[in-house]
């Protein structure tokens, strides 16, 4: 499950109770998403009532663009572990390829309504990282919002390889060629917005997906299974072998997200769905001048 952007205090904390009761294990948490704090005490209060393990749980954390100077990324890690109330994490991502300057207290911080871009090279923010798998601070590293050539990059010069590629996946954007990228590589593929993110913050962009839960298609494959649309979607990429991670904070829909092993999507379906494939992207990474990077990862693809 993906706790999403600011939920509020209570929410993050009820959301992480009900998902651990329900069989989540895997929580994906990012510094961006200003919630680790709250989603930190709602570990500890599970973890000390022992509804769960800590090394049953697979906590994933990200570093964000501000922090991709080398000498910014353990402070960024320990402080995303300061908040989770953790000694480690299972998976530390690069949020993205694109770095942008650090301004204390501004995770965007911006010049003329445009983010102010640095110059810093993901290879040596790369290199940072794998210094946090040295110390013992993360058991593992990878990236998100990567294109091929990039991870290519990484891969070239990489003493610890990714073991994780997160990118958006969906009927409408079926990283076909990432998908067998990260096969080919031996990496694992983590597909976000499976549910398209209908509820997303940012401004409408040319490339946004139409809320995939009201697809006719989707619908009419959901109906023929007494499913939701909603777990048609999350069937979607787990039945192609991907990990997925829907966000949720709702508790109704976090249980019933989870229910999506007692069927399965027949061929037929999976072509119907796959047809619904246009190159839509959710979140396309180019608001407030960021398709401008240097390393704005979407631009060949």
């Amino acid at each position: 499950m993906s706790p999403f952007l600011q939920s509020p205090d209570g929410l993050a904390q009820e959301a992480i109770k009900v998902a651990v009761d329900n069989g989540y294990r895997h929580i994906d948490c990012a510094y961006f998403y200003g919630n680790e704090g709250s989603i930190g005490e709602g570990l500890e209060k599970v973890l000390k009532e022992g509804r769960v393990k800590r090394e049953d749980l697979f906590i994933v954390s990200k570093l964000w663009n501000s922090h991709h100077a080398p000498e910014d990324v353990k402070p960024a890690c320990m402080e995303t572990l300061r908040l989770l109330r953790l000694d480690y994490l299972d998976l530390y991502l690069m949020h993205s390829p694109m770095g942008i300057k650090n301004v204390k207290g501004d995770l965007m911080p911006q010049k003329d309504g445009k983010v102010l871009h640095s110059d810093v090279d993901y290879v040596d923010t790369w290199k940072a990282m794998e210094k946090l798998v040295d110390e013992g601070l993360v058991k593992s590293i990878g990236v998100a919002n990567f294109n091929e050539c990039q991870l290519e990059r990484v891969l070239s010069i990489a003493r610890i390889k990714p073991e994780v590629v997160q990118v958006e996946r969906n009927p409408y954007q079926i990283q076909k060629e990432m998908v067998a990228f990260a096969k080919a590589k031996g990496m694992a593929f983590t597909g976000y917005s499976p549910l398209t993110s209908p509820k997303r913050p940012f401004p409408p962009g040319k490339l946004d997906p139409k809320n995939g839960m009201e697809d006719q298609t989707v619908k009419e494959i959901a109906k023929k299974h007494g499913k939701s649309p909603a777990q048609i979607l999350i069937r979607f990429n787990i039945q192609a072998g991907l990990a997925t991670i829907p966000k949720s904070e709702t508790p109704a829909h976090i249980i019933e997200n989870c229910k999506v092993f007692d069927f399965c999507l027949t061929e037929d379906d999976v072509k119907k769905l796959e047809s619904l494939h246009w190159g839509a992207r959710a979140v396309a990474w180019d608001i407030v001048g960021m398709g401008k990077h240097k390393y704005y990862p979407f631009k060949t693809q």
